[in-house]
């Protein structure tokens, strides 16, 4: 392959890149159409990880609304204050949720994370039938 045709197709490569990236721009989360929320972004990937241990970054971003690298960041400061532990099962993640660790601001820094958690309940799961 020549050196204009690998350039050609880098090119045609990244305007795909970016018509792919404009089109799930386009598509409005459910959150996002309220305009604005009581809880951050790291409440909201935080209760996903309550939710499953062993979700997808891909799909807590999706019902977060942002994007996965935003998820990735918001993972590692959780990680990092020690409110998640990240753990690698076979080609996956699972995350462990600590809900001793004090919430962060000021005016609610009396209550642990577990509070929060309470207030929010979780959707059932249907029991696996047999």
């Amino acid at each position: 392959m020549t050196k204009e045709a690998r350039n050609k197709f880098r090119i045609s490569e990244s305007a795909a890149q970016a018509s792919r990236r404009a089109a799930r721009a386009a598509e409005p989360a459910e959150s996002a159409t309220a305009g604005w929320t009581f809880l951050t972004n790291h409440a909201h990937v935080l209760l996903c990880l309550v939710e499953d241990a062993e979700v997808r970054l891909r799909d807590v971003a999706t019902r977060v609304g942002i994007t996965e690298r935003a998820v990735q960041r918001i993972v590692s400061d959780l990680e990092e204050a020690g409110y998640v532990t990240r753990s690698r099962v076979g080609r996956r993640n699972s995350y462990e949720v600590h809900g001793e660790g004090s919430l962060r601001h000021p005016i609610v820094a009396h209550r642990d994370i577990k509070a929060l958690l309470d207030l929010v309940p979780r959707p059932r799961r249907p029991r696996a039938t047999r």
